[in-house]
């Protein structure tokens, strides 16, 4: 039988930041989890894990969630013990700490968490030990949708996860065409998987409570649309339709094609009604419109 892994409580969170002398702060989005509950529910929703899995997980903080990631690991019948975490943390202090953590609240399996000391909105595949499968996080609020479009497009090998996000960003990133949250982030990550809600987490489970709502994301990955036009192309054309939100696409999309009647010639010639809203289109008909409009004689 394997050595038990201890989560930390909300005591053993507070004893830790006191020992560093680290406070949390607004900057780096620092809202830590002192309640074990909502981890292993993280954690369970980001598996069950295959012995093959490379867990990623950003913004470990204090270690909370990574010592219920590494427990769902280890009792994960279906890991043979072989399932890895990469935990990325942007704090020097807290990611020098962690280690220390992981072998005092998990004896034994240290050597089955890495830690790198970076920015996740800047990371590459290069700055990585192994290929992610598993993406599991605690995001920082002011920077959730970034993160999460940049780790996937980043890391294809990036199969399914779960974050926790603002609730208002959640909404955002689980709603379908036509819903009135349905922005720019729902169709940029609609582009790499599909997103789904996977549950509310109260204020009072985080130190500091924060000011808002939060809830959990889940996302298995799909194949990108198969329109013939680049994921740089298609977000082009989503910017430019939800950059002016309320007009119509001849009108949106008019700067992006060129003049407005280019516009209403390339939205038609992609099957799409130019007098329809951004908000009325899937990520499949933005794709099929960027497309279009790569043809030399779209709209002429």
């Amino acid at each position: 039988m394997s050595d038990p892994v201890r989560l930390l409580g909300a005591g053993d969170v507070r004893a830790i930041a006191a020992r560093l002398d680290v406070r949390p702060t607004k900057k780096l989005g620092q809202n830590f989890v002192v309640e074990q509950g909502t981890v292993r529910q993280i954690a369970g929703i980001a598996g069950p894990f295959a012995a093959a899995d490379v867990v990623l997980e950003v913004g470990p903080g204090i270690g909370s969630l990574t010592l219920a990631l590494l427990d769902a690991t280890i009792n994960s019948a279906a890991t043979d013990s072989g399932a890895r975490i990469i935990a990325v943390e942007i704090d020097a202090v807290l990611a020098g700490e962690l280690p220390n953590t992981i072998a005092d609240r998990a004896p034994g399996h240290a050597d089955r968490v890495s830690v790198v000391t970076a920015d996740a909105l800047r990371i590459g595949a290069g700055d990585l030990t192994a290929s992610p499968t598993v993406l599991a996080a605690n995001l920082p609020y002011n920077v959730a949708v970034p993160v999460a479009l940049h780790l996937l497009a980043t890391f294809p090998s990036i199969a399914r996860g779960v974050v926790m996000v603002q609730a208002e960003v959640a909404d955002r990133m689980c709603a379908g065409p036509g819903s009135r949250v349905y922005g720019a982030p729902s169709a940029k990550l609609a582009w790499y998987a599909t997103a789904r809600a996977a549950g509310t987490v109260p204020r009072s489970v985080f130190w500091p409570v924060p000011n808002v709502d939060s809830k959990l994301v889940g996302f298995t990955r799909h194949k990108a649309p198969e329109q013939g036009a680049s994921r740089e192309e298609t977000f082009r054309v989503i910017d430019a339709a939800f950059g002016q939100r309320r007009k119509t696409l001849r009108a949106a999309l008019a700067t992006w094609a060129g003049s407005p009647a280019r516009a209403e010639a390339v939205a038609r010639a992609a099957g799409v009604d130019p007098g329809a809203r951004g908000e009325a289109l899937s990520i499949a008909q933005f794709a099929r419109i960027a497309a279009v409009a790569k043809a030399p004689e779209a709209g002429r």
